[in-house]
């Protein structure tokens, strides 16, 4: 049914489409090993990195191991391990003024995506001082060159490490937003297998989904994408329905562990440059509201997305289906065997089909949160209104 509203949003996205062709995209330079960190600040000519991490990165002694390469090579630095989840404007803020305090000259995010999104928040506040962390939300409001990040990941999923997005939550609120703008992208991306070992099978196969669901919801997107981004996501798919397995049953195979961290570079960057969708403005909604982890949020919420949106999606997910190793004589045998693959996938790894705790109150606020972050920048294969947000809520919500 024709709607002025979708007709919008489709112009919007055409026209997006072409301004983003023009724009001065670049990925973060993959750096193999934390061993390489300290020429990495020599070549940049920086002395004095701030290491951002967290408190369980720290008890781990993961954040110690890059801080010991650092610290041995003679870089004085200051470390910040306050990040939580689902990082907050209070966390941002907290980063952006010890920064200042102690007059670091980059950063070192060592962490999964919350540490490396707080850390390009604060980088973001250092770039526009004079504007709140709620005011620089949205797309393209910094415009300016940012304090060099070094990105760390410990996590093979969220792919922060080369995105242009930090998402933030707003402690007042609990709307959980993005601050997007290409000069957020890490300047390097450093991957190094055995910093992901000791990472618990939950967070290992939450993380390795949300990696996935970056992969679909790019290959989706029905336009923004170039041939690179395409590419990208089809090999990600690829990586990690042959790795991630793998790394749930062992953590300790570092070829199959560093071959995640590349499924989710690759798949940072094809949602990067084609954007994502309904299921992260969904699970957005869920961090927001619940602390939900992003990685679960996404896990329990592709299939159920997937099998949604019915035809519209089949002839590309039967493309996916193939570098997924999944067969079917047709379209539509392939991309339902697909869906079923994600299914699988989700049972061997003990992720739940759906969430208790989505309160019935919260859902309109839920459904105005994800329409507005999805529509119209969100070049979504099917446009939810509010009836099909509510529908496919209640499928997440278990009762």
């Amino acid at each position: 049914m024709f709607s002025i509203k979708n007709a919008y949003y489709r112009t919007f996205q055409s026209i997006f489409n072409i301004a983003a062709r023009i724009l001065p995209w670049r990925k973060a330079t993959i750096v193999k090993g934390i061993d390489q960190i300290p020429s990495l600040l020599t070549r940049s000519s920086l002395k004095r990195p701030m290491v951002v991490t967290d408190a369980g990165l720290m008890q781990a002694g993961i954040t110690q191991k890059v801080m010991a390469v650092v610290g041995d090579s003679g870089f004085e630095y200051q470390a910040y391990t306050g990040v939580t989840s689902n990082p907050t404007v209070n966390t941002v803020n907290d980063i952006y003024s010890r920064f200042l305090q102690t007059k670091c000259d980059c950063f070192i995010a060592v962490g999964g995506g919350s540490v490396i999104d707080a850390t390009k928040g604060a980088a973001a506040r250092l770039a526009r001082p004079r504007k709140s962390v709620q005011q620089l939300g949205g797309l393209l409001k910094i415009m300016k060159k940012v304090v060099p990040i070094i990105a760390v990941p410990t996590t093979a999923g969220t792919g922060s490490e080369t995105t242009i997005a930090a998402l933030v939550t707003d402690t007042d609120t609990h709307h959980k937003y993005a601050i997007m703008d290409l000069s957020l992208i890490p300047r390097y991306a450093v991957l190094d297998a055995e910093l992901t070992v000791g990472l618990p099978k939950s967070i290992t196969a939450a993380t390795g989904m949300d990696a996935l669901t970056h992969a679909v919801e790019a290959y989706l997107c029905w336009t923004y994408n170039t041939k690179e981004s395409l590419n990208f996501a089809e090999q990600a798919t690829k990586l990690i329905f042959e790795n991630l397995p793998l790394v749930y049953e062992d953590g300790t195979n570092l070829d199959a562990r560093d071959k995640m961290l590349e499924a989710s570079y690759m798949a940072g960057f094809a949602f990067t440059r084609a954007g994502v969708g309904n299921i992260h403005a969904i699970a957005h909604t869920l961090g927001g509201l619940y602390n939900t982890p992003h990685g679960l949020a996404n896990a329990v919420i592709l299939p159920i997305v997937l099998s949604d949106y019915g035809e519209s999606v089949f002839e590309k997910l039967a493309r996916l289906a193939n570098f997924a190793g999944i067969s079917g004589e047709t379209q539509q045998q392939k991309a339902l065997a697909f869906i079923e693959a994600i299914q699988k996938l989700n049972r061997d790894m003990q992720i739940d089909t759906g969430f208790d705790f989505i309160k019935e109150e919260d859902i309109p606020q839920m459904i105005r949160w994800a329409a507005k972050e999805a529509n119209p920048l969100y070049p979504v294969p099917v446009i939810y209104n509010t009836e099909r947000f509510k529908n496919v809520i209640a499928k997440i919500r278990k009762q």
